[in-house]
């Protein structure tokens, strides 16, 4: 066998060497092909008490009244998810429960739940899974969406009514919603859509998207464009607003949500709906709670666009 050049065997064992080098460097198992992977994220930790409202065994759920969470959350009403179904065993309206809250960046849920007294003014009437303002109808689909008026993160002053013609997704937030199940979730959900709609060139032209915020003391137009910003919106298709609580109390209780300037932090009930509008300004589709992802809201978006012959509403006052 003809022996190698000196010089060309050292090229090759550089080579073979450099080869070994770089596979080693290389992403190991699971990790995303453009890097290595990602050491788990820690979760925080956070004590919690409260009171249960319901069990959603089936959701793997259980709606608590919880007391404020100091440096995280306030009081409020709330679903929490658990990882292992166990944990919910045995578990009652009215049951005054301890638990570890644990979140991430994108996850949260709970665990070591346990029952450390009961609550005797929980009511079993209580147990409802929706809580109404008083005399506001709870809307479905084919119901006319109301006009109501709101100020967008432009300080422009916008109704419900001025998208009629289009089709609308909207949903509820508050920009200082810290659990990652919740108000970062819907937006980040919205945020994708966005961005999936307008890679497709068939996508419906005549779509907006709209996150309304019901902490009006708070979320001040500037604070909602910063809060838009950091999603990267699209401020021709994509507006946040909030408004008076005489138009936010009634639109939050017309979907299920219990938001009023005198309603107490611990009596507010945080659940999520989404809601597609058709171009007529009848209800669509209401997506609750937050099981659903992305391709789902625009397989809705889709379908309401394509009622874009139906005759506009004629009514849609209050």
């Amino acid at each position: 066998m003809k022996r190698l050049p000196r010089s060309m065997s050292a090229l090759l064992a550089t080579m073979v060497s450099l080869a070994w080098f770089l596979s080693g460097c290389g992403p190991g198992p699971g990790a995303p092909a453009g890097g290595t992977a990602s050491a788990p994220e820690t979760p925080r930790e956070y004590a919690v008490t409260g009171v249960v409202r319901r069990v959603e065994p089936e959701r793997r759920s259980v709606v608590v009244k919880h007391e404020e969470i100091p440096g995280f959350m306030p009081a409020m009403t709330m679903p929490f998810d658990v990882k292992d179904a166990k944990e919910l065993s045995g578990l009652k309206a009215g049951d005054r429960i301890a638990f570890r809250m644990l979140v991430t960046t994108n996850d949260g849920w709970i665990d070591t739940v346990r029952v450390v007294g009961s609550d005797t003014n929980t009511p079993a009437a209580d147990a409802s899974p929706v809580r109404l303002t008083s005399s506001v109808p709870l809307l479905e689909a084919g119901a006319a969406l109301p006009d109501y008026t709101l100020t967008n993160e432009l300080g422009k002053v916008i109704r419900l009514s001025d998208f009629q013609g289009k089709v609308l997704a909207f949903t509820f937030i508050f920009t200082r919603c810290p659990y990652p199940d919740f108000c970062p979730r819907m937006t980040d959900l919205f945020a994708r859509a966005q961005k999936a709609l307008a890679d497709q060139a068939d996508a419906p032209k005549n779509l907006k998207f709209l996150s309304i915020s019901f902490d009006p003391q708070n979320d001040t137009p500037d604070l909602l464009r910063a809060y838009a910003e950091r999603y990267a919106y699209d401020p021709g298709q994509w507006s946040l607003a909030t408004g008076a609580w005489d138009q936010l109390e009634p639109l939050t209780g017309n979907f299920g949500l219990l938001f009023g300037r005198d309603v107490p932090p611990e009596k507010m009930e945080h659940n999520l709906r989404t809601v597609v509008v058709r171009p007529s300004g009848r209800i669509h589709a209401i997506l609750p709670s937050n099981e659903w992802a992305v391709d789902d809201l625009i397989r809705e978006i889709r379908a309401a666009a394509a009622t874009a012959g139906d005759a506009p509403t004629p009514d849609r006052g209050r």
